[in-house]
């Protein structure tokens, strides 16, 4: 995914002398990545993980969970409906999924970095056009940004992920340049994915437009949203369709999103053919909703594709905001108490692999003791860290005995209960007030309630009370972003470029800020100072090196219960589809689906 105090390019240069000045762009490119040269060349014709002559046409129907409350997807509050911002929607720049980081245009026809790379300069294609028809200029750029990170009513995601862009110049129509506030490894290409939206779309801000779909340039219109469902026509006029970024992708001609508040929804409709795929994450659901002979028959297909990217990491997130999760003895007797084997064992018919680091499936997962590019990072914040991290190897999940069961690791947990200040008393652990050691796990998903029971019996034996509460996915939205809760589900959604979003989940200004991802509340000086090694890194093993330290420190204070990830991605669709050869080496399966697949 996925940067700081800089004087403007005009103070720099002035007026005239901008136009000799060595801190003008380098010449411009079609593309730009880090750690290689892009791997499509200028002139390339298309990505090569789509079909470029698949055919137009036909509808698309799938589920999506949960609801929505408003169209606009960039607001703090409210459920967003998930189509607008994907298919109505544009940025600079787009992805090549075949590469860790690599950014192709797609508004923007070229990228300039400075030289000194305090500023990228980005030219628009003159054929870009909004869906009312305006031309997109740099002036929508500007705005776009503008109303992103000042906007009060903005997702504070935004603020953080382009924190260091000191500000943006339209420098003519087509022309507009981010100057930052220092040198940032990956600011450049960042910068490029934020969407642009026309200036008309929201000209008394976010709050005034909370329920109003931006004025896009994408490759679909929104036709209606109501009753939670959802219906975008191909724009049949897309300005972009022959470009080499988009030949080949968006091929149906009426996209329906229908959303569903429970799984049993979901599978009926999918055998009834009311949706043409879906991606299934539940392995049990996998292994026997979709199975029967007949459905096979009349045409239903399973699909399971190899997945390349970082699995990051899903987990139990401990808010460390909270007593007595702010205790790392009671955090550490959580992570042991909870009995994975036999949870996968028994409810996913050992389809998962445990998930182990922040970056789970990549070199930048922590193993072993520190390397001696982690001690480079590491010695300078000895007297910040536990010794631990240096001298012993980092926490991997606990597992559970073949033959013994789950009864060693809880017998740990108990002698750390203890340890913290607990004792057992007629079956409670209670602290010294004679309190009871009583948490919540807060979700919106009964899946979760089912995964959550066999941890809730385990904890009652040492005497933790652990309850679950349920509820729908407006309320559990809010209770997050305002870190009202005890425990919950998350998932740090790493990539294989980590960078400025690692502020969004691990620094003290996110740990205080409602409505940021820093869900654990975590807020140390060690970490604050390996964060920033995620915005100054000269070549991939750098960036690796950061990774791995800052993963390392987060392991050893047992923030998160690591869940569980699918080397896989699993598609159940009517075989009325075509789909490429092949999917991207990193992609979400819905996306891939949404964009390149047709119907034969």
């Amino acid at each position: 995914m996925p940067g700081r105090a800089l004087p403007s390019f005009l103070r720099r240069c002035g007026l005239f002398a901008a136009a000799v000045c060595v801190c003008l762009p380098v010449e411009a490119e079609h593309a730009m990545s880090l750690g290689a040269p892009p791997q499509y060349a200028p002139g390339f014709t298309h990505f090569g993980y789509v079909n470029p002559d698949a055919p137009k046409g036909g509808s698309f129907n799938m589920p999506w969970p949960g609801g929505f409350d408003t169209l606009n997807p960039y607001t703090l509050k409210g459920d967003k409906e998930m189509g607008v911002g994907m298919l109505t929607v544009e940025s600079l720049m787009t992805k090549g999924g075949d590469e860790p980081f690599a950014m192709y245009g797609l508004l923007a026809e070229d990228i300039s970095l400075a030289a000194d790379k305090k500023s990228v300069t980005f030219r628009l294609n003159p054929k870009a056009r909004f869906h009312n028809g305006d031309a997109v200029t740099a002036r929508d750029v500007v705005e776009s940004f503008k109303l992103l990170t000042e906007d009060k009513d903005a997702a504070p995601f935004f603020r953080h992920y382009w924190a260091d862009v000191a500000r943006v110049v339209a420098a003519d129509a087509r022309t507009v340049r981010f100057e930052f506030k220092k040198p940032n490894a990956e600011l450049h290409l960042i910068v490029g994915e934020m969407p642009v939206f026309s200036h008309k779309s929201y000209p008394q801000g976010l709050a005034a437009g909370a329920n109003r779909a931006p004025i896009g340039s994408g490759p679909y219109r929104l036709l209606r949203a109501e009753n939670n469902r959802s219906e975008f026509a191909r724009d049949r006029n897309y300005w972009a369709q022959n470009l080499p970024t988009r030949k080949g992708k968006y091929n149906f001609d009426t996209v329906r999103i229908k959303y569903y508040r429970d799984d049993a929804a979901k599978i009926e409709g999918m055998k009834a053919g009311q949706y043409d795929a879906l991606q299934e994450f539940t392995a049990r659901l996998w292994a026997r909703a979709y199975s029967n002979p007949d459905l096979m028959r009349r045409g239903l297909k399973r699909e399971t594709f190899e997945d390349g990217s970082t699995a990051g990491l899903q987990g139990f997130v401990l808010n460390s905001r909270r007593k007595p999760l702010d205790d790392i003895r009671v955090r550490r007797a959580l992570v042991l108490s909870f009995d994975y084997e036999t949870v996968n064992k028994q409810l996913f018919y050992n389809s998962y692999r445990r998930s182990n680091s922040y970056f789970t499936n990549s070199e930048m997962a922590a193993r072993g003791l520190p390397n001696a590019a982690e001690l480079a990072l590491l010695q300078p914040l000895r007297g910040k860290l536990p010794e631990a991290v240096f001298r012993q190897p980092v926490p991997e999940p606990p597992q559970t005995d073949p033959q013994l069961g789950v009864r060693p690791n809880l017998l740990q947990a108990r002698a750390l209960l203890e340890e913290a200040g607990y004792r057992y008393r007629n079956g409670r652990l209670v602290d010294a007030q004679g309190k009871p050691l009583q948490l919540t796990f807060l979700t919106y998903s009964k899946t979760f309630e089912r995964v959550v029971a066999k941890w809730q019996r385990d904890l009652a034996k040492i005497g933790v009370d652990l309850r679950v509460r349920v509820t729908d996915s407006a309320v559990f939205q809010r209770r997050m972003q305002d870190f009202d809760f005890d425990i919950s589900i998350v998932s740090y959604a790493n990539s294989e470029s980590p960078g400025n979003e690692q502020f969004e989940y691990f620094s003290c200004r996110a740990a205080k800020t409602p409505g940021s991802r820093n869900w654990s509340g975590v807020c140390d000086p060690a970490v604050e100072a390996l964060l920033p090694h995620f915005e100054r890194f000269e070549n991939r093993a750098e960036l690796v090196a950061a990774a791995q330290s800052l993963d390392r420190v987060l392991r050893h204070q047992y923030l998160v219960v690591p869940n569980w990830h699918s080397p896989h991605q699993r598609v159940v669709y009517w075989d009325r589809l075509g789909h490429p050869a092949r999917p991207p080496k990193y992609f979400q399966a819905y996306e891939w689906v949404l964009s390149t697949w047709w119907v034969k």
